[in-house]
């Protein structure tokens, strides 16, 4: 059983969960600032819980979708599904109980009905990306999308349809920083990507060019943590001073990965990117509880 749990959370690289995460627990605490009534126990644990399951409903969905396709890749041959350390069976099951539990930890959140009635849709968008590589260059802007609906969806949960423009300017960050670092990630299976068939940013315009839409992106994702406090006043001068780092973070990214040299793209692709939702939620405790 411990082999099989490891292999699990292996399956859908659960350490990951540190991308999303912070952002939904940074508008937790956002949205939590401006309730009149106070956070009920039963909704921080809705929110954890509806996190980690949908992230693991889509992430196992994309390894089953994606077997073939990963056993024709030299750097995706070792993954569970096709070195067969998983069953599809077992996958599928694992699939299932937590889109199921998704759905059943959005009752936590009642009587709000938003986040019951939504719960469906988004299950299916965030799994639709699995597709998306086969038809649309943008796939990786619908990953990024579906990391958005952590802060909006977290916000939903807990204000209702009130003051969106808050969640939706931190959302388009996380959307234009996750389609960022995937086109960067990307890049080291532009020529795969070109042999099978699959539409990406690399496979399109090459890494180089590649590498230019990802510092676009970034640049993008700054102005909106730029715009944040102007929609969500609680966040000064600390918030300003810490997305400094954030941009210098950023830069240092970018400075690893060069299209002559993609050696250090899991660098970039985790430590500095875990650094960075980390550090955005721990400037937003800090200005927000200060």
């Amino acid at each position: 059983m411990w082999t099989l749990t490891r292999r699990l959370l292996e399956l859908v690289r659960f350490s990951h969960t540190v991308f999303a995460l912070p952002f939904s627990l940074a508008a937790l605490v956002m949205a939590w600032s401006m309730r009149s009534q106070p956070l009920r126990w039963q909704e921080v644990l809705g929110i954890l819980l509806c996190m980690v399951m949908a992230r693991n409903t889509a992430m196992s969905f994309n390894r089953l979708v994606d077997r073939h396709l990963d056993a024709q890749n030299p750097r995706t041959q070792g993954r569970h599904l096709p070195a067969g350390l998983l069953s599809v069976r077992t996958v599928v099951v694992f699939w299932l109980v937590n889109a199921l539990g998704f759905v059943a930890s959005t009752a936590l959140f009642w009587p709000n009905p938003w986040p019951l009635g939504l719960s469906v849709p988004v299950l299916v968008f965030i799994c639709a990306y699995s597709f998306t590589k086969r038809f649309t260059v943008l796939s990786h802007f619908w990953l990024g999308t579906s990391l958005l609906l952590a802060p909006v969806c977290t916000w939903i949960a807990l204000m209702g349809m009130q003051q969106l423009e808050v969640p939706l300017v931190l959302g388009a960050a996380v959307l234009l920083w996750v389609s960022g670092f995937d086109i960067i990630y990307a890049c080291q299976d532009e020529a795969v990507d070109r042999r099978l068939g699959l539409r990406s940013v690399p496979a399109r315009l090459g890494v180089a060019r590649a590498l230019k839409v990802a510092a676009a992106c970034h640049a993008g994702m700054m102005i909106c943590l730029w715009l944040l406090p102007w929609v969500f006043p609680a966040l000064g001068w600390k918030f300003y001073l810490g997305t400094a780092a954030v941009a210098a973070l950023l830069i240092y990214e970018h400075w690893l990965v060069r299209p002559e040299d993609l050696s250090r793209v899991n660098v970039a692709f985790f430590h500095v990117n875990a650094v960075v939702s980390l550090g955005l939620l721990g400037l937003v405790v800090l200005d927000v509880l200060s």
